[in-house]
């Protein structure tokens, strides 16, 4: 007798289960599952189907780890300039190094510190850390979490004082 092998797929994405009600899944993932800005009467059947659909509780959580990265990454970019910034200044104070000359071609040669090309990558960092906080629903998730986990006494405490 030949036993049989076990039908195991080649391709994990063979085994995924979709969206349970899948036009409530192509509401929320137009929306990047971020449901943070709908009225609480709005929200009810979305709340429920993301506690219901694993699927798209799953596409919801990659999501926001996206926007996490994406915040991470601007933030040590900031970081980065700025550092950048600091210490070119202070070394040009020491040696007086002045400017960095870049020839652009025969004729022209265009004088460029290295300071300000720090200070052009430190405003560039920052705006796009400020598009990212704009467009992503960070702010929220991430003030939603720090709720969750602040005391039910200061949280009372905190409503009370902004009514």
């Amino acid at each position: 007798m030949k036993k049989t092998a076990l039908a195991f797929p080649v391709n994990r994405r063979t085994h995924t289960h979709g969206c349970i009600d899948q036009v409530v899944g192509d509401i929320l993932s137009g929306w990047r599952y971020d449901i943070s800005g709908l009225s609480p009467a709005m929200r009810t059947d979305y709340d429920q189907h993301m506690s219901d659909c694993s699927h798209c509780r799953r596409r919801q959580r990659i999501a926001r780890t996206i926007d996490v990265l994406l915040m991470s990454v601007s933030t040590l970019s900031i970081v980065a300039f700025l550092l950048a910034a600091v210490v070119i200044h202070r070394v040009e104070v020491v040696t007086h190094i002045n400017t960095v000359r870049v020839h652009l071609n025969q004729a022209h040669a265009v004088a460029v510190s290295l300071e300000a090309v720090a200070i052009a990558g430190l405003v560039f960092s920052t705006l796009l850390w400020v598009l990212v906080a704009i467009t992503t629903p960070l702010p929220g998730f991430i003030g939603g979490i720090v709720q969750e986990r602040i005391p039910a006494d200061l949280r009372d405490r905190f409503t009370k004082n902004a009514a």
